[in-house]
């Protein structure tokens, strides 16, 4: 009897990993010392990473990653494992950094809100005295002061 061997799977075609997406928020920009801002990270909608510093050297502003101190320094809590995604996260980040100065020192306009489709408070009518309707027939009036009693807000007085 001859024997099965199992079909040999085809190698698969070797592909470029898509390009991560990389989305920056600034929270605070700061104007002395050298942490020039506090950022986070968003990394393919899947990973975040808070703590993100932009920082101020004589080189020039940086990327500074979150990390704890160490007996000899500070150790980076995460970073980029390739230096093609450290210069793309450095570049990210320090863009955004800048795009946000630039929106900060720009001349803001402001709009006046507009004006509601209903009346305002002031154009509603307000509700006045209630005008009394005449009787129609003559025998539906009430009772004047010289019959039976007074009348006091529509209530006979005995």
């Amino acid at each position: 009897m001859a024997k099965k061997t199992a079909p040999t799977p085809a190698p698969a075609p070797e592909r470029e990993p898509s390009p991560m997406e990389i989305e920056v928020k600034i929270h605070s920009i700061h104007t002395s010392g050298s942490t020039l801002a506090n950022a986070s990270v968003t990394l393919g909608g899947c990973f975040a990473v808070r703590g993100v510093k932009v920082m101020n050297s004589e080189k020039g502003a940086f990327v500074s990653m979150p990390g704890y101190r160490f007996s000899d320094g500070y150790k980076d809590v995460c970073f980029p494992c390739t230096p093609e995604f450290h210069k793309r996260f450095q570049q990210t980040v320090l863009t955004a950094y800048r795009q946000e100065l630039t929106r900060l020192h720009e001349p803001q306009t402001y709009e006046r809100p507009r004006q509601r489709e209903k009346p305002a408070f002031e154009e509603r009518a307000a509700p006045g005295p209630q005008e009394e309707v005449p009787p129609e027939r003559p025998e539906e009036a009430p009772a004047g002061p010289e019959e039976e009693g007074h009348t006091l807000g529509g209530m006979a007085m005995q």
